[in-house]
């Protein structure tokens, strides 16, 4: 015989103070994010918050946010929420960068793709990483380093988008030598020439030092 229903008054029911605040950020982290999948998505994000780890959250929301597909694949705001999560680590585990890379909803054969980029083992040194991502979504050389700009910078959205130059070099002659055609010549003025103007502005690269204004905006 089945157990009565056990009726609860108000004054029974407590609510945690924190509740409600921790479901109105978890709401907005959603609409702001759109992932493929909400219920993977949110397993992700509460497990990073109760390790206090980076949260899988766009900064801000993507337009247009429908594609009629499941998995849309890699944007820049998913990159970017991959980096925060994983930079710090330097070298990642690919097994680690595959789980992350699920819990956003990203479609497997991309991942795939990418990584056959370059001869990896079970880790990937994640700037690497970062440099190949940045390719998938510009296309060329200049358009990946675009990519690469405005996701590492720390200038406020809309602004300069400059990053060291160290950093900038390192990550043109990655996708140089992975592109395989340009020569090491063409690759070496570039660079000095990147090189003289970031002097310029304390040895900080800014967008429009290597693409036309034109295509800043592109």
């Amino acid at each position: 015989m089945p157990l009565p229903e056990t009726m609860f008054c108000a004054q029974q029911i407590k609510i945690p103070p924190e509740l409600p605040d921790i479901l109105k950020q978890f709401t907005k982290a959603a609409i702001r994010t759109q992932p493929f999948d909400v219920l993977q998505w949110a397993a992700a994000y509460f497990s990073a918050l109760s390790k206090g780890e980076p949260l899988p959250v766009k900064e801000r929301l993507e337009l247009p946010i429908a594609t009629g597909k499941k998995d849309a694949g890699l944007t820049p705001g998913l990159l970017k929420v991959l980096h925060k999560q994983l930079s710090s680590k330097g070298m990642v585990a690919i097994a680690e960068l595959r789980e992350k890379w699920k819990h956003l909803g990203l479609p497997e054969e991309q991942l795939e793709a990418i990584l056959q980029l370059d001869s990896f083992g079970e880790e990937v040194e994640w700037m690497k990483f970062l440099a190949l991502g940045c390719s998938v979504l510009g296309g060329s050389l200049l358009s990946s380093m675009k990519q690469a700009c405005e996701i590492l910078t720390r200038d406020p959205e809309g602004g300069a988008a400059r990053i060291p130059f160290e950093t900038f070099s390192f990550l043109y002659l990655y996708l140089a030598s992975i592109d395989g055609e340009i020569s090491e010549t063409e690759t070496n003025a570039f660079l000095h020439e990147i090189k003289e103007k970031s002097d310029k502005h304390s040895g900080m690269v800014l967008i429009r030092h290597f693409l036309p204004y034109s295509f800043i905006f592109y």
